[in-house]
């Protein structure tokens, strides 16, 4: 069966873009472009691993992987953070805090993304 990964990025164009290259890889992909509907879309979908930019209007996702770390049912769900503005060193410990387990800087190679992807899903089974 095929692992399920949500996209979670205000960035319409860059979240088709990275649904494509998912979906092309072995992967069903979950598009979301509000992060207020994370929650919901979580709970319907029961995705392996999300993908969460951190900078998006009205809600980041700091405060997105912080929601979802203190709901019992998602707290053990891999999440990897995308940014063109912040790095995994500046924010270690924000990240720590809000469990996300990578912060991987945009644009990134596709290859980086999948090898992330790979590696949190086998550090979860």
């Amino acid at each position: 069966m095929k692992k399920k990964i949500l996209i979670i990025d205000d960035d319409v164009i860059f979240l088709e873009e990275l649904k494509e290259i998912i979906e092309a890889n072995g992967f069903n992909a979950i598009s979301l472009k509000d992060p207020l509907l994370v929650k919901e879309v979580v709970k319907a979908e029961k995705p392996d691993l999300i993908l969460l930019d951190l900078k998006m209007p009205g809600k980041s996702g700091f405060q997105v992987a912080d929601e979802l770390k203190h709901a019992t049912e998602f707290s053990r769900l891999p999440v990897i953070a995308m940014s063109g503005f912040f790095t995994q060193t500046e924010h270690y410990l924000l990240m720590q805090l809000c469990g996300i387990q990578k912060c991987i800087k945009k644009p990134f190679p596709p290859a980086e993304m999948l090898n992330l992807i790979n590696l949190a899903l086998e550090n979860r089974a």
